[in-house]
């Protein structure tokens, strides 16, 4: 087995049921699973990879949505290199609490405080385009405003997007920590 020259924590972050647990399991397995049952608290998953010939391992933490856990959150985000806040596209709502999220994020996140904040903003569900009730304009300008590092939409259930996201957030983490 080879070891990784890189290890980093990413956190997802965002709504119930957005889907941040069936795109990690997307990413890990390569398998959409539809019939996610809600995450409890948190749970983390490893997938390694290369980025820019560096072995890197992922630790990602998969937040759950749910009010009654979100007093867990700024513990587990503690040592974090990134995140990501995911919103469902399809619903607006998800998108509306990204204060509240980026707030937990920012009080646990322990980094250069002059530094722009290493998260990307993913909109889920890209195959439910037609029930769209966030526009990218708005999502975008939203991350922009928030000083995010970018955003991108995908889908987990045919895969769009998937693997650049973490490899975009990756890239990210790596640069910030003058890596490359």
């Amino acid at each position: 087995m080879v070891e990784s020259d890189l290890l980093f924590k990413i956190c997802l972050f965002g709504d119930g049921g957005v889907g941040k647990t069936t795109l990690i399991g997307r990413y890990i397995t390569g398998v959409f699973k539809s019939n996610q049952t809600i995450t409890i608290g948190v749970d983390f998953h490893v997938k390694k990879l290369e980025v820019e010939g560096k072995k890197v391992s992922l630790q990602i933490w998969d937040f759950a949505g749910e009010n009654r856990f979100r007093f867990l959150l700024p513990s587990y985000v503690v040592g974090a290199s990134g995140g990501i806040f995911m919103y469902d596209i399809t619903r607006f709502s998800s998108l509306k609490n990204f204060p509240d999220w980026i707030e937990i994020f920012k009080k646990g996140f322990i980094g250069a405080q002059d530094k722009q904040l290493p998260v990307i903003m993913a909109g889920s569900k890209l195959d439910l385009n037609y029930k769209r009730a966030v526009s990218s304009k708005e999502a975008f300008d939203m991350a922009k405003r928030n000083n995010l590092y970018g955003y991108i939409e995908c889908s987990s259930k045919d895969g769009r997007n998937v693997e650049d996201i973490f490899y975009e957030i990756t890239k990210l983490m790596m640069h910030r920590a003058d890596i490359i």
